[in-house]
């Protein structure tokens, strides 16, 4: 591939930073994967009738919960639920519940916000790289044109040289477009992580409301005539 080759040190780095970005995109794409799986657990809360969440038996869903995952940490959803289910005894009314997942809800989007960092940082440098990569080649081939103008005698012989000067002209504005494409190309695919690990939240969200808030019966209810 003599054309990249020819294109300077900056197309290196841009391929680099592509290569770096998608792996990071495709390996959050797996992640998301992975943590929807937990959406469709239904044995985590008994669903009998009869079996209401309180502080008498949030024992038998952590019990539970520890039986379908050694490590609770690395979901969203698990770790959502512990968390709440661990103070569920010292709180008195359900809304205290509500407010701690709630919290954590808000901590888990932070978090997946500032993994994007990365991938920002990355997706402003490529394009920027590229316009780097056209500029040096923009200088390069007007040094060889301005050393054409002052060397040459004839015509003939100029119209060889700028040729070369022109093919360097075509390869310098060939890296902007390579970097441009990666940038769109990397743009398009972290949007759509994005959106996925938007919608794991909000699952997270409606199964807590549903299976975790919607279940709980706490003292004050318990005691009301």
């Amino acid at each position: 591939m003599p054309t990249f080759t020819e294109r300077g040190p900056v197309q290196y780095v841009v391929v680099f930073l592509t290569l770096w970005a998608l792996g990071i995109v495709f390996s959050k794409a797996l992640k998301v994967r992975y943590q929807r799986s937990t959406l469709s657990v239904r044995e985590l809360v008994p669903e009998r009738a009869d079996f209401v969440l309180s502080p008498a038996t949030v024992d038998t869903v952590l019990k539970r919960l520890e039986a379908l995952c050694d490590d609770p940490d690395r979901f969203v959803l698990f770790h959502r639920v512990q968390v709440a289910l661990s103070n569920l005894r010292n709180m008195g009314q359900i809304g205290d519940v509500e407010q701690v997942l709630n919290a954590q809800a808000d901590a888990d989007e932070d978090v997946i916000a500032s993994s994007h960092t990365l991938l920002n940082g990355i997706l402003w440098a490529v394009p920027v790289l590229g316009f780097i990569g056209t500029v040096q080649g923009l200088s390069a081939a007007i040094g060889r044109f301005g050393s054409i103008l002052s060397g040459a005698q004839e015509l003939s012989a100029i119209q060889p040289a700028l040729r070369e000067v022109t093919a360097g002209l075509a390869t310098a504005f060939d890296t902007t477009l390579v970097a441009l494409i990666a940038a769109v190309t990397i743009h398009f695919l972290s949007v759509g992580v994005r959106k996925g690990e938007e919608e794991l939240l909000d699952g997270c969200r409606s199964y807590c409301q549903r299976h975790v808030v919607g279940r709980l019966r706490l003292r004050p209810l318990e005691d009301a005539p």
